[in-house]
């Protein structure tokens, strides 16, 4: 029985499949299966899958500290991550558990396996002096990853579409190396460990955001592309429905876009006012004669803005200057809105002083007044000789004079100065006494050497010999008395 009933016309979903389908490639069965299982392969958390993290892992660490984006891109290619990445999605869309355990396991143990390799070498590099950081100022490469943006997502939905249509089809899988560089996934995890040896939590958890971002964004796309060249189950292969897992891993996808705004909204807002600073310190510093911006350094602390501006300048600027200065940059950093009026600015000036010379425009020969030194004629000092003793160290003995009193019998004239030869017309000088015996200074008495003892039998010992010039005594006769 025939209700003459026109039939219903397809949905909005069964024609966007359809289309899809019909612009895509057909893969075929034994094509599906041949992917299926090489993910398995490469999602199995194995030595060789542990030994390339370890391997990767170091490289980039390494490219982080010397900031080299070479070998940063080495160890990109080298990063096995990808694989489990797209294995989730596959399985997620699939239904296979097995593939699921596997991918999961090897994409978190992998995961923190790179973040303790990252930390230890970055601790072990602090120790030596191979790479010096000033205070917490980091390498380029390693602050381009902890600030993620919406950009980040967009990068990472289209490398993962990339990969997981280069993985389905054989013929463009040269393609895979330039999806690894374009998503990032081990210098992200690298930069995590970096920031906990140096206990830089913002670094870690900024780069923490951004390899989730490209794990769940990279999962996502590869289950977009599985589902529309027809990887699905054998009993799904006629639903219309869309698969509950792409649902939830777009869902996902759409809720990193909050963080990932945030900070976005954050780094355009902080970009805006350094810019803003740096134009109002540019026009006041240009105001001042002779003087040049060379660098400009901001840091803010609570309600204050410390500003360390150097300037290269012809002439020594004084404190009135540097104090003119901060008043001018703090009213114009009020009228712009970057200050509101509860904070206040700080301003340190760095001075270089410079010499300006142009081969244009030759010296100009300038009197200067110089202070010469004139000779001028006067009083000379006289040189008068100085009477100095010197006590002087012989070690040879010398011969003394010894005035010695020797009494005499006869008087000795003493010799009168005055002429007068009677003594009593002086009648300040006595007459000198009879018989008084004067101080005779003798000549010292130089005794000859004692004779030579000569060896032999003793002499007897004779009468002592009498002195010249007198005779001996005779002998007296002594009559006995009575």
């Amino acid at each position: 029985m025939s209700t003459g009933e026109a039939p219903s016309s397809p949905s909005w979903q069964v024609r966007l499949r359809y289309l899809i389908r019909r612009a895509l490639p057909r893969v075929s069965l034994e094509r599906r299966a041949e992917v299926q299982v090489q993910l398995r392969e490469s999602s199995r958390p194995d030595f060789s899958f542990f030994l390339l993290v370890v391997l990767s892992s170091g490289i980039a660490t390494l490219g982080l500290l010397t900031d080299s984006v070479a070998v940063i891109i080495g160890a990109m290619l080298v990063a096995p991550l990808m694989s489990p990445i797209i294995g989730l999605g596959l399985a997620s869309l699939t239904g296979d558990g097995r593939l699921l355990r596997d991918a999961a396991s090897a994409l978190l143990r992998g995961a923190v396996l790179a973040i303790l390799i990252s930390t230890a070498l970055t601790w072990i590099e602090t120790l030596l002096p191979f790479v010096v950081f000033q205070g917490q100022n980091l390498p380029g490469e390693v602050m381009a990853r902890v600030r993620p943006s919406p950009l980040d997502l967009a990068v990472a939905l289209f490398g993962g579409l990339a990969a997981a249509f280069a993985l389905v089809m054989p013929n463009i899988s040269a393609a895979l190396p330039g999806v690894a560089i374009a998503t990032a996934l081990m210098p992200p995890l690298c930069t995590v460990g970096i920031g906990v040896a140096m206990g830089n939590w913002s670094v870690a958890g900024g780069a923490s955001l951004l390899f989730l971002t490209n794990a769940v964004t990279i999962a996502f796309a590869s289950t977009l592309v599985f589902f529309s060249l027809g990887f699905t189950p054998r009993y799904r292969e006629n639903s219309r429905r869309v698969p509950r897992s792409l649902l939830i891993s777009a869902m996902l996808t759409f809720l990193l876009l909050v963080p990932l705004t945030y900070y976005t909204v954050q780094f355009v807002r902080q970009a805006t006012q350094d810019r803003l600073i740096s134009e109002v310190v540019n026009e006041k510093v240009r105001g001042m004669e002779s003087v040049d911006l060379v660098g400009l350094q901001t840091d803010r602390q609570e309600n204050t803005l410390r500003l360390d501006i150097t300037v290269r300048t012809t002439r020594p600027l004084l404190y009135e200057d540097s104090l003119r200065l901060q008043e001018e940059i703090g009213s114009g950093l009020q009228a712009a809105g970057v200050l509101n009026s509860i904070e206040k600015v700080q301003v340190a000036v760095n001075q270089v002083l410079t010499a300006r010379l142009d081969p244009l425009v030759p010296p100009t020969l300038t009197s200067t007044p110089t202070a010469t030194q004139t000779f001028t004629p006067g009083p000379s000092p006289t040189s008068s000789p100085t009477p100095t003793s010197t006590a002087t160290h012989t070690t040879t003995p010398t011969l003394t004079q010894t005035p010695t009193q020797t009494p005499t019998d006869k008087p000795t004239p003493t010799p009168n100065p005055n002429p007068n030869p009677n003594p009593s017309s002086n009648p300040l000088r006595r007459p000198p006494l009879a018989r008084t015996a004067a101080p005779v200074k003798a000549p010292p008495i130089k005794l000859p050497p004692p004779p030579p003892v000569r060896s032999g039998p003793a002499k007897p010992a004779g009468p002592a010999p009498r002195p010249p010039g007198r005779r001996a005594a005779r002998p007296r006769a002594v009559t006995p008395p009575g």
